[in-house]
């Protein structure tokens, strides 16, 4: 059969030529391609890893100024806390300085009006004393006709107020 002796001469040719044009593609691809594929992967996976580094180094920084910034407000807040405890204080002070002077001043004006009030009660109580005396003669010379002196009836008048 002629057909098969031909099969090794055409499957050899086509082998042969299967193989050389596997081989360039091999090649091309291979040598020529693959590398540049390879160069480019390589290339993006530096760039992803310097991207997030950067990102990492951005938010590291972040977060040192975030901490700066929680100090500093805690700082201020405790100055503003100090100088409002600082206000409170002067107030109080000046509050008390004027809550003692006006003290006493009420307290000076206490005193004179109690003095004022003794002054009045002694001057009431002489008066009484008087009319009291009066009316002690007019009683003793009604009642019992006799004659009551007057300094007579101031004594009796005093000592029936002290008895109470």
């Amino acid at each position: 059969m002629p057909q098969i002796a031909q099969l090794a001469d055409t499957y050899a040719s086509q082998i042969f030529w299967m193989l050389i044009f596997f081989g360039l593609t091999f090649f091309v691809i291979g040598r020529g391609m693959v590398p540049k594929v390879m160069e480019t992967v390589a290339m993006r996976d530096k760039q992803i890893s310097d991207d997030l580094a950067a990102a990492q180094a951005a938010q590291d920084a972040a977060e040192d100024q975030e901490e700066a910034w929680r100090v500093r407000e805690n700082e201020n807040r405790a100055a503003a806390q100090a100088l409002i405890s600082g206000a409170k204080s002067d107030s109080a002070a000046k509050s008390e300085k004027k809550i003692v002077s006006a003290q006493k001043r009420l307290d000076k004006k206490l005193d004179e009006a109690e003095a004022r009030i003794a002054e009045a009660r002694a001057s009431a109580m002489k008066e009484v004393e008087g009319v009291a005396a009066e009316a002690t003669q007019d009683i003793v010379k009604r009642l019992a006709g006799a004659k009551v002196t007057k300094a007579v009836a101031s004594k009796a008048v005093k000592e029936a107020l002290a008895n109470g």
